[in-house]
């Protein structure tokens, strides 16, 4: 999705920023899991394979794509961003026929940086790019019902389970955007900067003093 091309989310702990060619070769590595695999029912690309889903996802209008970096590694501009990359949060537009429902993933790929309370953030701060960006009114999320950790995460975001399909071993939790969701929201990251990622990137340490 274009929207998002160089725009730079930031948060307490992370930043969101576009989905490059860049991360590319770190993003291959990572689904090499057969965790990371299982989690996202994913199946292993080739490189080439990954390269052409960046661009794909780039240019569809279904989807809005953001990788996660650590904030803190990220403003030491002798450290590559590919380095910096924790997971990615997505957004997709998957019934053409209600353009206001969204289904929501996210994935913390790095291991230590899980049960740190990140992908929490890092949800809030999709949501709410969701709504105000978007128009979302509706949030889905799919989640296999091994990845407990998830489903719990979700839930103290105030999502409710939905349906369970137990031939495909997954739970739809969801989330009805009103207003109290959305003042609640606005609260929660009222801290967030919306920036543009090709500035900031030339004076990354600046952000220290901001």
């Amino acid at each position: 999705m274009k929207i998002n091309e160089n725009t730079l989310l930031e948060g307490h702990r992370v930043l969101l920023v576009p989905y490059n060619e860049e991360h590319v070769p770190r993003y291959h590595e990572w689904m090499k899991s057969p965790e990371l695999q299982q989690l996202t029912a994913s199946e292993p690309l080739s490189l080439q394979q990954e390269y052409d889903m960046q661009k794909s996802w780039r240019e569809d209008n279904d989807k809005c794509t953001f990788i996660i970096l650590d904030k803190q590694r990220w403003v030491d501009p002798g450290v590559d961003e590919e380095q910096c990359m924790v997971g990615d949060v997505n957004i997709f537009l998957t019934d053409p026929s209600d353009p206001f429902l969204a289904e929501l993933e996210v994935m913390i790929a790095e291991p230590s940086y899980r049960g740190r309370g990140i992908g929490k953030e890092v949800t809030r701060m999709m949501m709410s790019y969701g709504i105000t960006k978007l128009g979302v009114k509706k949030f889905q999320a799919k989640i296999g019902l091994d990845n407990q950790v998830s489903i719990s995460m979700f839930k103290k975001l105030q999502f409710q389970e939905a349906s369970v399909c137990n031939v495909f071993k997954e739970a739809t939790l969801e989330l009805m955007v009103d207003d109290s969701v959305r003042t609640k929201l606005q609260e929660d990251v009222a801290y967030m900067k919306e920036r543009d990622y090709k500035q900031t990137c030339s004076s990354r340490h600046e952000l220290v003093r901001q």
